[in-house]
């Protein structure tokens, strides 16, 4: 497998799960640094979720567009609340793009309020 990079997009089985924790299989971003992505087997996902007008009212939600670039086919949403480790050996399942700049600046934005940072 590729070389993992913080901004990838990749497709992760969040399952199993307990309560309103995000599960399934679905895209998720990579936020971990890429000296970890590197050197550890565990990772820092958000999970990515179909848009809804609701969801995208939620400050910490990012919204994304699809591109040929990042993988995605239909508009979502970057869930930083949800931010989960995982452990890539197990729940990986493949590459599917990187998220454009502007948006993981987006998204860094959002989980420094998640994280009150």
């Amino acid at each position: 497998m590729a070389r993992l990079k913080r901004g990838m997009v990749v497709d992760v089985d969040l399952n199993p799960t307990k309560g309103s924790e995000t599960g399934k299989i679905r895209p998720c971003i990579i936020v971990t640094n890429n000296t970890y992505n590197e050197r550890v087997p565990v990772i820092q996902v958000v999970p990515i979720t179909e848009w809804n007008s609701k969801k995208a009212r939620i400050r910490t939600n990012i919204e994304i567009n699809p591109s040929t670039f990042n993988g995605l086919t239909k508009k979502s949403i970057a869930d930083c609340l949800q931010t989960r480790p995982i452990d890539r050996r197990y729940r990986l399942r493949q590459i599917r793009g990187k998220l454009e700049s502007e948006i993981m600046l987006e998204i860094d934005e959002a989980l420094k309020i998640v994280f009150a940072l």
